[in-house]
């Protein structure tokens, strides 16, 4: 009792790194491999944890067969943007840590037989924020929409604007909207997955325009965060405020749809708008 911990440092044994996870809901810990065959939501609580656009892409399309386009697209410094360290800087350590390009991935294939274009949102690349590049590959990705008739779904997952980006970042919530109508008009759907969180201009743009506006479950969803509401209007929340319950309750969101049953729900759409 006095001695305290006599096991000395180089005997301790490590835990490697990524075969456990714990909820932040519940704090139920359960390993990787059952919460991967889970889709990531928790066996416990069913808290949906945040995934990125590979996730997506696997759950969604058949076989796990997709074609990612528009990969050749990169962000540029155009400002010469420098807060801690410079844009460019920012950009090309994030390109050397990870896979991902930017902080969207589009990607084509088949869902449940039925062609299919899906961009997805990668948190970690910025906080899934808008800049130039998610503009144009989602402009692109519309384009081949139009050319052969094919639904589009965007994930959001994104803090909002890209601020080292500036103009060029908010001239894209107007690009995005003006090719969306050309898909309305095309009479081509457009489907909005919100996910945890979806925040910012992509809530004030594209990620309130679809056809139909659905969810995932307890997903944080609006413009302005919980705390900077609360500092302006000077009074408390509603409980859940922000949540995708509480915007389904106020009419916002079309359904909200668990992961597991994202494919045959959208399937299901799909067809119904098909014929």
């Amino acid at each position: 009792m006095k001695k305290g911990i006599t096991t000395s440092t180089a005997e301790k044994k490590e835990t490697p790194e990524g075969l456990w996870s714990k909820c932040p809901e519940c704090g139920y810990i359960c390993t990787m491999t059952e919460l991967r065959e889970n889709l990531f939501v928790c066996p416990k609580c069913t808290h949906h944890h945040r995934i990125g656009s590979a996730e997506y892409f696997e759950i969604l399309f058949d076989d796990n067969k997709y074609e990612v386009l528009f990969e050749n697209i990169r962000s540029k410094d155009f400002l010469h943007f420098t807060d801690l360290k410079s844009y460019g800087k920012r950009l090309d350590e994030i390109w050397a840590k990870t896979d991902i390009t930017d902080s969207i991935r589009i990607g084509k294939g088949n869902l449940k037989g039925i062609p299919f274009m899906v961009g997805c949102m990668d948190f970690e690349f910025i906080g899934g924020s808008l800049g130039s590049v998610m503009g144009e590959r989602i402009a692109r990705a519309i384009d081949v929409c139009l050319e052969e008739k094919i639904p589009m779904m965007i994930i959001c997952k994104s803090g909002g604007a890209r601020m080292m980006e500036s103009a060029f970042s908010l001239m894209q919530l107007a690009k995005v909207s003006g090719k969306l109508s050309q898909l309305t008009d095309a009479k081509i759907p457009y489907i909005s997955l919100q996910t945890d969180p979806s925040f910012g201009g992509i809530s004030a743009s594209f990620g309130m325009l679809g056809d139909l506006n659905i969810a995932e479950p307890g997903a944080l969803i609006g413009f302005a965060g919980p705390r900077v509401i609360k500092e302006t209007i000077k009074k408390d929340l509603p409980e859940g405020f922000q949540r995708s319950e509480f915007l389904l309750e106020h009419g916002f969101l079309d359904f909200i749809v668990p992961r597991k049953e994202l494919k045959e729900k959208l399937a299901t759409v799909l067809s119904l708008f098909k014929n």
